[in-house]
């Protein structure tokens, strides 16, 4: 299972940095300062250059800018389960 999540929107994003959910808004410096996260991580997101942030990362994130991880990340999608790792349903035999 992947530990890294999508950012939906870099709009939103900026949003919630301008508008957050407590407090005054924040820039790169600031909410790397506050959240623990790497500020070339931020700048990353923020430009579309990465799009994908670890899970603490996002959590971080999401926490210090007072929104739900799923308003600013989606979580990786499930693995589809192959037909060989089924466990076989026994049949009877009548």
């Amino acid at each position: 299972m992947s530990r890294r999540w999508s950012l939906r929107s870099i709009p939103v994003f900026k949003h919630c940095m301008a508008n957050p959910g407590r407090g005054e808004s924040f820039s790169v410096r600031t909410l790397a300062e506050a959240s623990g996260v790497k500020p070339g991580v931020i700048e990353k997101l923020l430009t579309g250059r990465q799009r994908t942030a670890d899970v603490l990362d996002a959590t971080a994130l999401a926490e210090t800018l007072g929104v739900a991880i799923l308003i600013l990340f989606a979580p990786a999608p499930s693995p589809k389960p192959n037909r060989t790792s089924r466990t076989s349903t026994p049949t009877s035999e009548e």
